[in-house]
């Protein structure tokens, strides 16, 4: 209940500056804001189609921008700021993900509804090479969001209805993509 009151707001707040309260949301929410930009921006390409590519560049643009922002509080707050806001056994488990991971944990935070601004202030926290954290932000990011906005492109209100109430299973496939993109990686690539 909370949540979605908190989503109204947004809608109030951010919807009348279009692509300006888009562009915000996407950079708060990468280092401090609760609600994902996805909510705007699905709202914003069903009220004007034509302009998707455009709304999920400034979402991504915003977003990776605000990872960045997460990175330096994190660089510069290091462990006071990640104990402040989560628990120790959250930072220990984002912390093996980067030691293991490093890269595709921002990639995988990035494109899931895992909140993306635990992993940015994480990366400053433990010190991730920052040209692969913005890289990574980049195209996890960008896929996300230009993903949404071309499914409501095509598809508009059917794609709304099916985050609304299919949003678990989506994202479990989302994650299921990732890993074969990843086993692919490892197996081929690599070699």
């Amino acid at each position: 209940m909370i949540f979605q009151d908190l989503i109204e707001w947004t809608k109030a707040k951010f919807l009348p500056y279009d692509f300006l309260g888009l562009f915000v949301l996407a950079f708060m929410e990468a280092s401090f804001f609760p609600v994902p930009p996805d909510v705007l921006l699905i709202l914003l390409c069903l009220l004007n189609k034509n302009l998707f590519l455009f709304y999920a560049l400034i979402t991504t643009i915003g977003s990776v921008l605000g990872g960045v922002l997460g990175y330096g509080i994190g660089y510069l707050g290091e462990h006071y700021i990640l104990e402040k806001l989560f628990s120790k056994k959250k930072i220990e488990k984002v912390h093996r993900l980067f030691d293991k991971y490093e890269a595709w944990a921002i990639f995988i935070a990035g494109f899931t509804p895992v909140p993306y601004k635990v992993f940015t202030i994480a990366a400053g926290v433990f010190y991730v090479n920052i040209k692969k954290f913005v890289l990574f932000s980049f195209l996890s990011r960008g896929l996300r969001f230009f993903l949404e906005a071309f499914l409501i492109f095509l598809f508009g209100d059917l794609i709304l209805f099916l985050l609304e109430n299919y949003f678990d299973i989506l994202t479990i496939f989302g994650v299921l993509v990732l890993i074969v993109i990843y086993v692919f990686y490892v197996r081929f690539y690599k070699k």
